[in-house]
């Protein structure tokens, strides 16, 4: 693993890094708005706020100083925020990671827009706004709702949890943070592995510059373990910028490219360099791994070899903090922990990570299925609102190598109809469809579990309890990807319509096992001793691995998650067994 990435803690958007950031967590005025009268009150020219909040946790966490976690439908947020005169002629960017779910922004009072989704990052211009050398105004207001056309995951709607549903997150619940550029500067940067050819492809995006780009240049410089790889530098016309870096070099090593990989997670560290008649303007680092991943045949193919996958899923939950991870530290010890228990992967299940947990899976080599939070209502809001965030999303964590499926529905939950209806089944037709022409490179996953529609990757949940029962469920590949038997009491795994064309196939959910001394649920009975769960655990992951057409499974859950009490660890993250046992047998 190459170590010299410019690499800076707690920084928030780890594929594109700036040294000279402004970090605004931490304590900021709240006030809830039950009544929806802030607007039309005014609320944004002075909030007159009753109370604190600890930015960026959510009002209904403990971390957040208020801990109450009963429903309101709208909440506001105000803080002072120094910019120093010397900034003057920068562009100065207010980024937020995440907020559930509209947020309207507001700077001195002036409103500077409004953004929709609790998941995907945004950012917001607010130069205009800003006063220089002085204290300026954040007022931030975020309407939430139970509308279950809204993609929310695991948030309930209801008053209390329920099923599988646990408590919800409303507002900011992800950094929020600010950076001056130059007004040409680097705003994205797509990089695409083209492991085949030894090269790299740039697909930059510049900030507007309202003068043009007259001696304008764009250099890329990368390395590999601090060693020069290549350096190129195009002049730039317009705002988009392509540029193709080989990165076929001897200096590291016989076979002149490093691949990425679980088992080898080399990563190639890349320096953008904006220049303006040859003096640097904006500088911006990131990374990338040479990998390829596709689909040939039965087969997941990660380089140039199969892969079975043993992964673990992971609602990424934490008792004082919910959705919100704690520190990097939290970040850090479940990947770690996660590797530690044989699996080389993690299902991301109906949440999006913090970008800062996909770095890390970049740099230890985890493999992530990416999936996106559901809707529970089939609509045209629905359909609206989901397309716009998972394209979104996709955007925002493309560079991650770590990633390697997409998952964008998951057991029919806002298409429960899709096994007859042809709207919805067209629906998550124009999800992978649309995903696809955004990223060539990965599989994607439509529907995770059963009544698939077009889909690389053909997953099956079952929690049987008993092994050999579980074997013999499969043993009959053509019956039951033939959709003649069920292998979910009444799922079967294709929608009508749809047919089974040769692609790889995975449990994707199994298990669940819980403790009868446990107060929750987990799926079937409850053991009663560290013996019987290794027994039960054994018994359904050697039958998955008996199966010769499957090539991987997923194990449910790293974590207990509030009333759910099925994890591998408990909610604060100590094993309830062995974690040898348990990766002897992942490994065995």
């Amino acid at each position: 693993m190459s170590s010299s990435h410019k690499y800076i803690k707690d920084y928030p958007r780890p594929q594109l890094v700036r040294e000279e950031w402004v970090n605004l967590n931490g304590e900021w005025d709240f006030r809830f708005d039950d009544a929806l009268e802030g607007e039309s009150a005014k609320w944004y020219e002075r909030l007159q706020a009753d109370r604190k909040i600890t930015v960026p946790f959510a009002y209904e966490t403990k971390a957040s100083g208020i801990a109450d976690e009963t429903f309101h439908p709208c909440v506001w947020y105000e803080r002072s925020v120094a910019v120093p005169a010397e900034a003057e002629g920068k562009r100065i960017i207010l980024h937020f990671q995440a907020v559930d779910y509209a947020a309207t922004l507001w700077v001195n009072g002036s409103k500077i827009g409004m953004h929709e989704g609790g998941y995907a990052a945004f950012s917001f211009d607010i130069t205009d706004a800003v006063e220089f050398g002085r204290e300026n105004r954040i007022t931030v207001q975020v309407v939430d709702g139970n509308s279950c056309t809204q993609p929310r995951g695991k948030q309930r709607w209801m008053k209390d949890n329920f099923g599988c549903w646990y408590v919800q997150t409303t507002g900011i619940w992800q950094t929020v943070w600010m950076e001056y550029v130059n007004p040409i500067h680097i705003s994205r940067v797509k990089i695409t592995p083209e492991l085949e050819r030894g090269s790299a492809n740039f697909g930059y995006e510049l900030g507007n510059a309202v003068h043009g780009y007259d001696g304008v240049t764009l250099q890329t410089i990368i390395r590999f373990d601090g060693k020069l790889i290549r350096s190129t530098e195009t002049s730039v016309e317009r705002g988009m910028v392509t540029v193709d870096v080989s990165v076929v070099n001897e200096a590291v090593g016989e076979w002149k490219v490093k691949p990425w990989h679980p088992n080898h997670p080399n990563l190639y560290d890349v320096e953008m360099i904006l220049k303006q008649n040859g003096k640097p303007i904006d500088t911006a680092y990131s990374y990338f791994g040479m990998r390829s991943i596709r689909i040939a045949g039965d087969q997941i193919i990660l380089n140039h070899t199969p892969i079975y996958q043993r992964l673990l899923l992971d609602q990424g939950y934490w008792s004082d903090t919910h959705l919100t991870p704690p520190s990097e530290e939290a970040l850090l010890e479940d990947i770690d922990k996660t590797i530690a228990l044989g699996f080389n992967g993690v299902r991301k299940h109906q949440k999006l990570e913090d970008p800062r947990y996909l770095y890390w899976c970049d740099r230890k080599g985890l493999l992530v299925w990416s999936e996106m939070p559901s809707t529970y209502e089939f609509g045209d809001d629905a359909v609206e609102r989901f397309t716009q965030e998972w394209m979104a999303v996709v955007r925002q964590h493309y560079n991650h190598p770590s990633i390697i499926t997409w998952v964008p529905f998951n057991e029919s939950w806002g298409i429960s109809d899709i096994s007859t209806n042809r709207k919805q089944q067209q629906f998550t037709e124009s999800i992978y469809h649309l995903t696809k022409a955004f990223d060539q490179m990965r599989p994607v996953i439509v529907n995770d579990g059963w009544e698939h529609t077009v889909s690389d990757i053909i997953t099956l949940h079952d929690y049987e309890e008993i092994g050999a029962m579980l074997e013999e469920r499969y043993r009959d590949k053509d019956a039951l990807l033939g959709n003649k038997i069920a292998h979910n009491t009444h799922r079967y795994p294709f929608a009508q319509g749809y047919g089974y064309r040769g692609q790889p196939v995975i449990i994707s959910e199994y298990g669940g096992i819980a403790f009868t001394s446990e107060e929750g649920w987990g799926y079937g009975n409850q053991v009663r001793s560290e013996d019987e769960f290794l027994k039960r655990y054994e018994g359904i992951t050697q039958a998955i691995k008996n199966l010769p057409y499957v090539c991987g499974f997923c194990y449910t859950q790293i974590t207990d998650v509030q009333q759910e009490v099925n994890g591998l660890l408990t909610e604060d993250r100590q094993p309830k067994v062995s974690v040898e046992a348990i990766r002897s047998i992942n490994l065995a």
